[in-house]
This record gives C-alpha cells, sequence and structure tokens, in this order.
C-alpha cells in the first residue's frame, strides 16, 4: 500500500475537530448536569427530612399534651381511640404510646407502600425516618410516652416530581446548547473542511482549488495562506513543467517540425535496433523533398519551415494510425520514420503510403514548381547496426531519387523470411483463441540494488515451437485492434500469480488501442472489483503516447484505478511529446523513463541532466521515478547516482516465465 492509500485510510479513522469539541462540551455540560441535580436534590432532601422531623415532633407533643390532660392516659381504649383519630387525621407511619416499661399502651402503624416512585429512586433519596418523641403525664406523675415517625410518601413524591423537572429542564437546556454549539462549530470550522480539501488537492498535485468561506480572524489568516500557498506551488510546478519540456524540447526536438531531433531519433532508434533488450524486426523510411532548396529560394525561409510543420503534422498522423512508429528529421527536408514489428511487404505499402501524402501537399505548395517525393525503406534485421540500417535506407532512397519520379524503394522487396500483416494477424488470433499466451516476468529492482520494487510482467505468443516477444507482435495487434483481448487475457493470467504468491507485486502494461476502448477499461476494473485483495499489489502501465493521443480515456483509468487503490505506472516517459504538466492533473503512483534514455547515459550529458531534473521534480510532486533497459553497469551506477527508485534491465535480470515450463 503506499503512501497515499495509508494517509486516505487515517484520514477516515480520525475523529473531526468539531466531532471533539461536541464530545467535550457534551461531556462538560452531563457533568454541570449531574452536579446541580445532586446538589438541588441534597438540598431538598434535608429540607424535606427537616419538615418530616418537624412533623413528628409536632404530631408526638400534641398527642401527648391531649393524654396527659384532654383525656386520661392511663386508660387504654380513651388512649387508642386518640391515637387512631390522630393516626386517620395526619400523614403518618408509625404512632406508638408505650408505657413506663417500654409496653406498648396503644398503636397504629402501616407500612410503606407503592405510590409511583420507582424504588432505585427511593433508595438512592434514602430519606431519613425522624421520630418524634413526648412524655405523657398525669400531674407529676410520669405515664410514659409518645412517639410519632412521619409517612414519607408525600416526600419521596415531591423529590421525584422535582427532579424530573430538573432533568427535563436541563436536558432542554444543554440540547439547545449543544445545537446552537453545534451550528456555531459547523460555520465557524467550515473553512477548515474546505482547507483539509485543498490540502488533498495539492498532494494529488492539484493546484486550482481555493478557499473562500470567511471564519474567525486566525481561520482566515489561515485560509490566505493556504490559498498563496497554493498559488505559489502552482506556478512553481507549471514553471518546473515549462523547463522540463522546454529542456526535452532543446535536447529531443525539432524546433521547426517538433518531430525528434536527430540525436534523439538516432538514440532512439539504437535501441530498438542494437539493444538485446528491445531489438525486434522493423523497417526504417527515409524520405527527402526533393528540389527543396529551390523551393526555399523562391518562397522564403518562412514558408519553407511552414512547409515542414505541415509535412510533420502528415506524419504524426501517420505515427497515431500506426502504434509504435516514431519519426525524427535528420536533416534539411529530410525525414526518418521507424516502424517496429513490421515485415518488407508492410514496410513498404505503408511507406509508400506515407510518401504519396506528402507529395500531395508539397506539390500543392510548390506551385509552379515540379516537385517529388523520394524515399528508402530498409529492413532491420538481427546482428544489424544502426548504420548498416541507415545505409541500407539511403541506398535505396538514392535508387528512388534517380528514377526522378515520387516512389520508394526497398533495400530488399522479396523481404524473405518476415511475415506480413494478415500472416501476423492470422497468428495472433490463433494465439488468442488456444490461449497459448505466456507471461514473463522481470524484477524491477530498487535503487539500493538488494530488493526488488516489484516484477514486470510480459506477455508472449506461441508460433510453432517459438515464444515469440512482445515487443515483435504488439506492434501488429495494436493495428488491427487486438491488444484489448492480449491486455485481458495476461491480466487474468497476472491476477492467478498474485493469488499463488501474496507477498509478490506485478506490474504490466496496457497498450493504447486498450486504453481508448471503454469496454476494456469496465472489463479490467469489473475484474479488479473482484479481487480486493490483489489489486493493491498491481500496477498498471500506460504509456506516454497512450496519454498524449488519448488524454481523456487515459484519466478515467487513472482515477478508475487510483479509486480501486492500483497504482499507474506512465511508461515510456519521455518520448510521447506531452507537456510535462499533465501529472499535475493525473493520480499517477509513478513514471518509467524510456530506453532511449538510459542507453549509454554516461556518454549523454543532455539526457543525464534531463533525468536529473525529472527526478526531482517527480519526487517533489510525490511520484516515483523508474528506468527500464539497463544493460550494464556503468548505466545502473549513472541512474544510482541521479537518485532514481528503481530500474529495470538485461544488466540487473533476465524475464523469466512464470505461468508454466
Amino acid at each position: 500500500m503506499d503512501s497515499s492509500a495509508r494517509s486516505s485510510k487515517v484520514h477516515k479513522e480520525a475523529v473531526t475537530l468539531r466531532a471533539v469539541l461536541l464530545v467535550f462540551t457534551g461531556s462538560l455540560l452531563l457533568l454541570l448536569l449531574l452536579a446541580s441535580i445532586s446538589l438541588s436534590l441534597s438540598s431538598f432532601r434535608d429540607y424535606i427530612s427537616g419538615q418530616l422531623a418537624d412533623h413528628a415532633q409536632d404530631g408526638a407533643t400534641a398527642l401527648g399534651m391531649s393524654l396527659s390532660h384532654a383525656i386520661d392516659g392511663s386508660d387504654p381504649v380513651a388512649s387508642s381511640s386518640l391515637i387512631d383519630a390522630a393516626f386517620d387525621s395526619s400523614r403518618y407511619l408509625s404512632v406508638q404510646y408505650l408505657d413506663t416499661a417500654g409496653e406498648t399502651v396503644a398503636a397504629r402503624v402501616e407500612p410503606l407502600g407503592s405510590f409511583g416512585v420507582p424504588r432505585w429512586f427511593m433508595k438512592l433519596a434514602d430519606i431519613p425516618l425522624t421520630e418524634g418523641q413526648a412524655e405523657v403525664t398525669r400531674g407529676w406523675r410520669l405515664l410514659g410516652s409518645v412517639r410519632v415517625v412521619s409517612d414519607p410518601q408525600k416526600a419521596y413524591q415531591d423529590l421525584w416530581d422535582i427532579t424530573l423537572g430538573l432533568v427535563a429542564i436541563n436536558a432542554l437546556v444543554g440540547g439547545l446548547g449543544l445545537m446552537a454549539l453545534y451550528l456555531i462549530l459547523t460555520r465557524t470550522l467550515s473553512p477548515l473542511r474546505e482547507l483539509e480539501a485543498q490540502a488533498q488537492a495539492i498532494s494529488r498535485r492539484d493546484f486550482t482549488r481555493r478557499v473562500t468561506i470567511t471564519s474567525t480572524r486566525e481561520l482566515n489568516r489561515v485560509t490566505r495562506a493556504m490559498n498563496q500557498m497554493s498559488d505559489d506551488l502552482g506556478v512553481l510546478f507549471e514553471g518546473q513543467g515549462r523547463l522540463i519540456q522546454h529542456l526535452r524540447q532543446l535536447n529531443n526536438e525539432d524546433p521547426v517540425t517538433g518531430l525528434a531531433s536527430r540525436t534523439a531519433f538516432d538514440q532512439r532508434l539504437r535501441v530498438e535496433v542494437e539493444s538485446e533488450e528491445r531489438a525486434a524486426p522493423g523497417g526504417l523510411l527515409l524520405f527527402q523533398l526533393s528540389d527543396f532548396s529551390e523551393f526555399n529560394q523562391r518562397f522564403g525561409r518562412d514558408t519553407a519551415d511552414e512547409l515542414l510543420a505541415s509535412v510533420a503534422a502528415v506524419v504524426r498522423d501517420f505515427e497515431l494510425r500506426h502504434a509504435g512508429v516514431f519519426a525524427g528529421r535528420r536533416m534539411g527536408a529530410e525525414i526518418a520514420v521507424y516502424m517496429p514489428g513490421t515485415g518488407m511487404a508492410d514496410n513498404v505499402h505503408w511507406s509508400n503510403e506515407l510518401i504519396h501524402a506528402v507529395d500531395g501537399l508539397y506539390s500543392d505548395a510548390a506551385v509552379p514548381l515540379d516537385v517529388t517525393v523520394y524515399g528508402g525503406v530498409a529492413q532491420a534485421g538481427e546482428g544489424m547496426t544502426i548504420g548498416d540500417l541507415l545505409s541500407a535506407a539511403d541506398e535505396a532512397m538514392r535508387q528512388a531519387q534517380a528514377e526522378g519520379v515520387t516512389g520508394c524503394h526497398s533495400r530488399d522487396p522479396s523481404a524473405a523470411g518476415h511475415h506480413g500483416a494478415e500472416t501476423w494477424r492470422r497468428m495472433i488470433t490463433e494465439a488468442l483463441e488456444s490461449q497459448t499466451v505466456g507471461i514473463w516476468q522481470q524484477p524491477v529492482m530498487r535503487r539500493d540494488g538488494k530488493n526488488v520494487a516489484f516484477y514486470q510482467v510480459f506477455s508472449r505468443i506461441r508460433c510453432d515451437d517459438d515464444w515469440i516477444r512482445a515487443g515483435v507482435y504488439v506492434p501488429i495487434a495494436e493495428r488491427f485492434g487486438l491488444m484489448p483481448d492480449i491486455d485481458l487475457l495476461v491480466i487474468d493470467k497476472a491476477l492467478e500469480v498474485l493469488t499463488q504468491e501474496p507477498e509478490r507485486q506485478l506490474a504490466l502494461a496496457v497498450g493504447q488501442t486498450s486504453v481508448a476502448d471503454p469496454s476494456f477499461r469496465e472489463a479490467l476494473i469489473g475484474r479488479l472489483e473482484q479481487e480486493p485483495s490483489l489489486r493493491e499489489r498491481l500496477w498498471v502501465g500506460v504509456s506516454e503516447q497512450s496519454i498524449h493521443h488519448h488524454r481523456k480515456p487515459a484519466l478515467a483509468l487513472a482515477l478508475a484505478l487510483k479509486k480501486l487503490g492500483v497504482g499507474m505506472v506512465v511508461d515510456h516517459f519521455g518520448v510521447g511529446g506531452v507537456p510535462f504538466t499533465y501529472l499535475q492533473g493525473m493520480p499517477i503512483r509513478a513514471l518509467r523513463f524510456d530506453h532511449s534514455f538510459v542507453h549509454n547515459i554516461a556518454r549523454h550529458n543532455d539526457n543525464r541532466f534531463y533525468l536529473e531534473q525529472v527526478t526531482a521534480i517527480a519526487h517533489g510532486v510525490g511520484i516515483q521515478v523508474f528506468a527500464t533497459g539497463v544493460e550494464t553497469a556503468g548505466e545502473w551506477e549513472a541512474l544510482q547516482a541521479m537518485g532514481v527508485d528503481g530500474a529495470m534491465g538485461y544488466h540487473l535480470g533476465r524475464p523469466k516465465r512464470v505461468d508454466g515450463d
């Protein structure tokens, strides 16, 4: 679980400030209520006890006087009549007339009955039953004594009624007080909720949220400070993003066309052709605009630059329609286009398609000049170097130039040993139908070189007795819209691995057509929703080209993954042509530099500086940084020195199959 997920969990478990204040105030009011009731009841109880004692004493005195003077106290019958009359006429619990020996002469006693007051309250109140006494005399002779105990029933009833009244009044006052406090706190602390939302937005690199609610002076100051900090961070991030974009343009883009510069194109092409990890079949097209120098002289440099920019737009449209294709301007009016995973027949077909599209644009702009566009395409093969491939493509281009008409020549038109597009479609479709899609994993090492951050998952398809790498068949699968099915199959296999290995974390990349396909996103999210215990150990990679060409679907996928706790990784970072500021509004856990930046990085100071700056900025906004394509110890040491969080490559670990022998 990443830091953002842990932070979100802590926030959900934490008690709000308003709740703390309400609980504290409510507890205080409850204590005051209990204290008030206790003191009031204690005072009233003492008062009632005194009244009962006086009542009993008055009754005893009156009876004593009556027995001493009004009647003959020595007459038991007369005494009993007097006591009965006194007992019935007033509220007494007992009235006793005792002789000097302590023997009862006459008495009336009645137990305390039930009268609507709870027994627990009577035990709690426990009003003392004070006994009133008086002597009975005849002249100077003592006849006995009278003992009277008042009935506390009315006292308990009054005490109970007063208690209920006190509780009701205090509860009403306390409830109204708590309600008023709730409203006051809600109004006073409302900026805090907005400030919390603003802080969470800042953690997501969203610096556009503002707090406008006013409250107390202190909170208003905090609000203004937070708004100012958000503004400053937004300006800082945008400035850093523009700086990174400017550095990328200086290092990697041609200023006129916006295509890759010659150096950047050659670096990326070298990885595709010569790298042990990435090398795969593909075709290189070189084409030129004929008589461009004459066009420049006739129409001016500005018009010539506009023409090159228009040609670049046609090339970018070609890149968009053919996944994985990348292009660059070499010099003058010469453009290079690399088509990965293609055979010679497809290379020639697509090259002619592109060249004729450019020719139509150039011919219209160059009227009345008679111009052509000529190109040459060469097939990348095993063991070739970038120099061999460029020489072969240049030789084919010169052959086309010699003919003097728009068209494309190839170095080896027979293209022996390479499959055509339809053959590839059939092979991939058969692999899907027969489920002969295997997955391999490669460790992504932490910067310490000892611990594994996660394992990157790659797919391969079975063809005859060989496993064909993703770098070979994926470009074809993208063109034919087969990647969503492949990606879903790989995801199912990856979830099976996570089930079998509970400590492992896996990362897998999804294709451009998968990102753009709503049904794929729905199926992916549906699978992940059913596996809550597994999805937090899964990373999903989306190429920067996918974000560039499918911004809204990519954002929707990123938000859905974040909601499920699944981290999203931006793959092939740096070659997608996307402004760096897209990281600000997209919930991304990590980015991974493209191979072309890592290859021989120790000898490319511009790439090294670019990676260092991006790493620092990404870390500043909570994004992890990884690299790929590490094939030498020197490359790994350079990346470690730059502070990347981890990397993968053949130097750190080779892919191994995980779903079979």
